[in-house]
């Protein structure tokens, strides 16, 4: 679904976007490490350029840490595919989340073409949303967006089901780019990483009180076949 209704403040939306003809738009890890500083610096009520900051000596995780005025928008989850990614947002102020987006969209399109020597869109269009407007919804979308990487190893698992749980949660615990891994028992044991600082998980319902929680709630869509799973649109 696109958007047609403007988005309400206080309300909760699933944000995704791919690459047009649906090329990929991460080609390494340096693409992805840029994206996620994005997500960071971008969501700010100012503007900071990225390009500033490195001329100051800093490298791109060391932006993470950066201290931000008023953000535009609250993030809890996000997940970065080769030619696709997805962002769970609650519109925190007015014209919030299409400020943010349009941040995100023009910045990364700017380094992407500059860096690869293109022209030229670089995304499908304007950014498709669709409003969680249910509780059950703004649950699944948990897991429906950090289970997305499975596609890496199991190309048909929205379809077919998940064939190997356990191979699937490993990968997912190695998967470095999306939020998954500040959810879970291994962020806790290792610390936080310096992405953690891109999530405001205190402003979404308390679906999960802790990381065995969160795990659990992961391990029930895992182990289950695709008649539990629904394409997002």
């Amino acid at each position: 679904m696109s958007r047609i209704l403007p988005f309400s403040t206080g309300e909760y939306y699933h944000i995704y976007n791919r690459g047009t003809e649906k090329r990929d738009i991460f080609l390494d890890k340096a693409d992805y490490l840029r994206f996620i500083v994005l997500l960071y610096i971008s969501n700010n009520i100012e503007a900071v350029h990225i390009s500033n900051l490195r001329e100051q000596g800093k490298f791109l995780r060391d932006i993470i840490n950066l201290e931000r005025k008023e953000t535009l928008v609250d993030i809890g989850t996000y997940c970065l595919m080769p030619n696709h990614f997805h962002l769970l947002i609650k519109e925190k102020r007015a014209g919030g989340i299409s400020e943010f987006m349009k941040k995100i969209s023009t910045g990364y399109s700017m380094y992407f073409n500059k860096r690869y020597e293109r022209t030229g869109r670089l995304f499908e269009g304007t950014f498709k949303s669709v409003h969680a407007d249910s509780d059950e919804h703004l649950k699944y979308l948990f897991a429906y967006i950090h289970l997305n990487p499975i596609k890496l190893i199991n190309p048909v698992w929205k379809e077919e089901g998940i064939r190997n749980s356990v191979e699937a949660k490993l990968f997912l615990n190695g998967y470095s780019f999306s939020s998954y891994l500040d959810y879970t028992m291994k962020a806790r044991n290792n610390g936080k990483r310096s992405e953690s600082k891109i999530l405001n998980k205190n402003v979404f319902p308390e679906y999960f009180s802790t990381e065995k929680d969160f795990e659990s709630f992961i391990n029930y869509w895992l182990l289950f076949n695709n008649t539990n799973i629904k394409v997002e649109p």
